[in-house]
């Protein structure tokens, strides 16, 4: 992690209209100094409730995300912040909290309250504890995307402690399984409360982040992603006793098409997003890779340089082609007994351009057999956020303040967020947390040991403070 820097613009400038009204009949220095205050609390408070927040079991499945609902509704209640929530099944909360404003269109900070699941056996600290150790907070949840969520609250609170006037509208926004696809949580919302989003224009939301590689510090602002298909693939066989195995079984059959799939290699191709996405990268990634990300679309053309960044970069990798991957497998539930069919779940994730029904004729050209058939369990769209907005400007310009030495770069996703359910409406949606991850812990996300440190939490707290300052409080 790199030394942490002071922040007298945050601190100057983070409590708004109400401060700057206080200045004129207080005086400036003393006003400074309860702008200081305030933002320490903001940052105390920040960590007192990641800890708290991480400690609270919302593991998907089964979610429990009513237990998040919860622990907002009383932050909100504490404020004097009227709030609504909704449960879209037993257990599966969700809630939403807005501030007034103006008639610019509205602002929604969008996290997800849901974390998949942690194996204690293989963590070095208990992954529901959130104890901090040396100004680490371990804990599932720290990185994806609880922490964020704290961020976003507690800058959401300044400007309601702030008291100032608002030139739009700003929800804050927790929603259920987005780590099972959001169809309880964001994807719910969306088509049973569509009116929570009519004036919305712009949303905040998981997705990118500062990564810190070699004392270079690169932020990716994420505006679009590669496009899930899910997929079931279910062998048909002749069934019978395992002493006596059939010619053809189910199991034996979908093994053979698993390998095909295994060693299947789809043709790479740089989509224009992942070009800039690439050349925006290439200053930060050294001699040796510098040349090849200025021009990655020759690059990938040649399969030892592709493999090499397979080796080095393998996220990179993932955004120059189509990629399956396979995740779960099921058969006999009886060790003697061949069993009629057999099933493999695989994760699938599609360039933004590519044509579905194209990448599943090929997915059956691979397989080669008509004996397995294929079941789609779930598919987005595909959309980009315009780097042309207030709200990206701002990003950028707040991003650079702090890290003047930052590459800021639009980012293209491998993985999905909820952010899609807003772009199919037409809302720009930009994946961002104001973080700066050590490479070696950017792992820890749905992996082992995932943490952050406190420095991350109240740095990120006063810069997300400036965010929603620059951007929603109109300039006096």
């Amino acid at each position: 992690m790199p030394t942490p820097r002071c922040l007298p613009s945050l601190v100057v400038s983070t409590l708004f209209a109400g401060a700057l009204a206080a200045a004129s009949a207080a005086g400036a220095p003393e006003t400074a100094i309860a702008q200081e205050a305030d933002l320490a609390r903001l940052q105390d408070e920040a960590i007192e409730r990641t800890v708290e927040y991480l400690r609270i079991d919302t593991t998907n499945p089964p979610g429990n995300e009513a237990r998040g609902v919860e622990f907002f509704a009383r932050i909100f209640e504490e404020e004097g912040i009227p709030w609504d929530s909704a449960s879209s099944a037993p257990g599966r909360g969700n809630i939403w909290a807005r501030l007034e404003g103006g008639d610019q269109p509205t602002l929604i900070l969008l996290h997800h309250m849901d974390v998949v699941p942690a194996d204690p056996d293989y963590w070095d600290t208990d992954p529901m504890a959130a104890e901090i150790v040396d100004g680490i907070i371990a804990g599932r949840g720290a990185l994806d995307t609880k922490a964020l969520g704290i961020v976003h609250l507690q800058a959401f609170l300044g400007l309601h402690r702030s008291g100032g006037e608002l030139d739009r509208d700003v929800v804050f926004m927790a929603t259920a399984d987005e780590e099972a696809g959001g169809f309880y949580g964001a994807g719910w919302l969306v088509e049973n409360r569509p009116e929570l989003f009519e004036d919305v224009g712009v949303l905040l939301n998981e997705g990118g982040d500062g990564v810190e590689t070699d004392g270079e510090i690169g932020f990716g602002i994420e505006v679009t992603q590669k496009v899930p298909i899910w997929m079931r693939l279910t062998a048909h066989g002749t069934p019978g006793h395992g002493s006596t195995p059939p010619v053809e079984s189910a199991v034996n059959r979908l093994v053979r098409g698993l390998h095909r799939l295994q060693t299947h290699r789809f043709e790479p191709r740089i989509v224009p997003a992942v070009d800039a996405f690439f050349k925006g990268l290439a200053p930060t990634v050294g001699e040796e890779w510098g040349p090849r990300f200025e021009n990655i679309a020759e690059a990938v053309q040649d399969p030892d340089a592709l493999r090499e960044l397979h080796i080095d970069h393998r996220s990179m990798a993932a955004l120059t082609r189509n990629t399956c991957s396979i995740t779960m497998l099921d058969a006999s539930d009886k060790i003697n007994v061949v069993p009629p069919t057999a099933e493999a779940q695989i994760d699938c994730r599609m360039l933004p351009d590519q044509d579905p029904e194209a990448f599943v004729a090929e997915l059956e050209a691979v397989l080669n057999d008509p004996g397995i058939e294929i079941e789609r369990i779930m598919q987005f769209t595909p959309a980009v956020s315009s780097t042309e907005t207030d709200l990206y400007r701002t990003l950028v310009e707040v991003t650079s303040e702090e890290f003047p030495d930052a590459a800021i770069i639009p980012a293209v996703s491998t993985g999905f967020t909820d952010s899609h359910f807003f772009r199919d409406l037409g809302i720009d949606a930009y994946g961002y947390s104001p973080f700066v991850i050590p490479q070696e812990d950017e792992g820890g996300v749905h992996g082992n040991n995932e943490r952050i440190s406190v420095e991350n939490i109240r740095r990120g707290t006063a810069i997300m403070i400036e965010i929603l300052r620059s951007f929603a409080v109109p300039t006096i």
